[in-house]
């Protein structure tokens, strides 16, 4: 009996010692999956230590994820109806469409307008180009505006804002314009050539006409009203894409500069975004002491966005293929990065000159493409679709997984000649060291 309660006593402690060594695996479990970053992420970011990664993933974004993130889409593109291009043979094109405005019941887009007898020589052989022979796609052209009901079906208009005589800004091209609208007049802003492009490189200051309607007729003011800046500034060659919004009952006007042209690089040229605001649409402008605003991007694309504006950051710089955003106005940060974004974008924001402080964003717009049938000198109209508005939820925009055929990457992407003798040269190297 004495060794039977012995065993019991044994077997009682032996269990507990087990249900003590399982407590305390258990505590040491959860003690581990406490310490380890939840399967769920949470939506706040956590009271514990993270990597500069998942930090930066709640500290720079709007939303943990992009499906979630207002400043995140990816871009449909439609073919336009409506425009005749000649065949694609160079002699006519259109590029660099303005902000899409809504007055008298339809859209209107104004663009850079080329109709020549002959496709453009080139940037390069700019000596040749004449009164009548382009050097660029964009030389010798004219503003040209055109109307939708629909945004896919245009009617093109005419000639908005046509080449002013010699010696006036713009005589050689007017090009690259972009739309405002304040106190009830509009305004185009432009790119002011006085000499063909590629003589010295693609130099001009901005200029601008008004009207009392947005058929015209245009007023071309002959003033240049954003200047190019003093010798060595950053600025000192070009203003271009010039872009206008109204905020704080001002106009503040985006636009890039092209500089630090070296050579040895492909494309020589850095690009960054300026600011330049202005109480009245004439000017004075004066530049923003913090310029260049935005340190990336080819053309000029911006809405307002809550209080403050994004960016279409597209083409060029450290941070292209990126939607920016700045609360101030002025400092711009990542708000996204994503693929196949319009290039030359103008959108269609129906807040751009409300001073709106709870900007809703955009959906579509009209952009352009600039190798149209393979024809680098030949560029053509396009619309885009998008999901960067508050008042939209389109998770189709929201896709962050392409796919791209295997005749892409080979066609597009493949070696050229240059680096394939430079790996067989490589490859002999290898082979001679054994």
């Amino acid at each position: 009996m004495k060794k039977y309660v012995l065993s019991l006593a044994a077997c009682a402690t032996l269990l507990f010692s087990c249900q003590e060594k399982q407590a305390d695996k258990t505590s040491k479990n959860e003690e581990q999956a406490s310490e380890e970053f939840p399967f769920f992420i949470p939506s706040e970011k956590p009271d514990r230590p993270l990597s500069a990664a998942v930090a930066r993933n709640y500290d720079a974004y709007d939303k943990i994820r992009p499906e979630q993130n207002e400043l995140y889409t990816q871009f449909k593109y439609t073919k336009l109806k409506g425009f005749d291009y000649n065949g694609g043979d160079g002699t006519i094109t259109r590029r660099d469409p303005s902000k899409v405005i809504f007055e008298n019941g339809k859209y209107y887009v104004y663009y850079t307008g080329r109709k020549t007898p002959v496709k453009p020589v080139g940037m390069s052989r700019a000596k040749e180009a004449t009164d009548v022979i382009p050097s660029a796609d964009w030389d010798l052209a004219d503003i040209w505006y055109a109307t939708s009901e629909d945004g896919f079906t245009w009617k093109e208009e005419g000639i908005a804002v046509p080449r002013p005589p010699k010696p006036q800004a713009g005589w050689r091209s007017v090009t690259t314009t972009d739309i405002l609208k304040f106190k009830g007049k509009y305004y185009l802003y432009f790119q002011a050539f006085e000499e063909a492009s590629g003589l010295r490189g693609d130099f001009c200051p901005v200029s601008v006409a008004w009207a009392d309607s947005p058929d015209g007729p245009w007023h071309h003011t002959g003033k240049i009203v954003i200047p190019n800046g003093p010798e060595g500034s950053w600025d000192q060659y070009s203003i271009h894409d010039p872009y206008p919004l109204v905020h704080d009952g001002k106009i503040y006007l985006y636009y890039k500069g092209d500089f630090d042209k070296r050579p040895e690089f492909k494309p020589s040229k850095i690009r960054m975004q300026g600011l330049a605001i202005a109480e009245d649409p004439l000017g004075p402008f004066t530049k923003h002491p913090l310029n260049p605003v935005i340190n990336s991007g080819h053309e000029t694309t911006l809405f307002p966005f809550k209080e403050g504006v994004a960016a279409i950051v597209q083409r060029d710089g450290m941070e292209h293929n990126t939607i920016q955003y700045a609360k101030d106005w002025v400092n711009f940060e990542i708000a996204s990065i994503t693929e196949l974004l319009p290039v030359a974008a103008g959108p269609y924001v129906p807040d751009a000159f409300t001073d709106t402080k709870d900007g809703k964003g955009i959906t579509w717009g009209i952009s352009h493409f600039i190798n149209a049938g393979g024809n680098w000198r030949h560029s053509v109209l396009t619309r885009f679709d998008c999901d960067l508005s508050q008042d939209v939820d389109d998770q189709d925009m929201k896709d962050h997984y392409y796919n791209y055929s295997p005749e892409f990457h080979y066609n597009r992407h493949g070696l050229n000649g240059k680096q394939k003798k430079r790996i067989k040269e490589q490859n002999q190297k290898v082979r001679n060291a054994q």
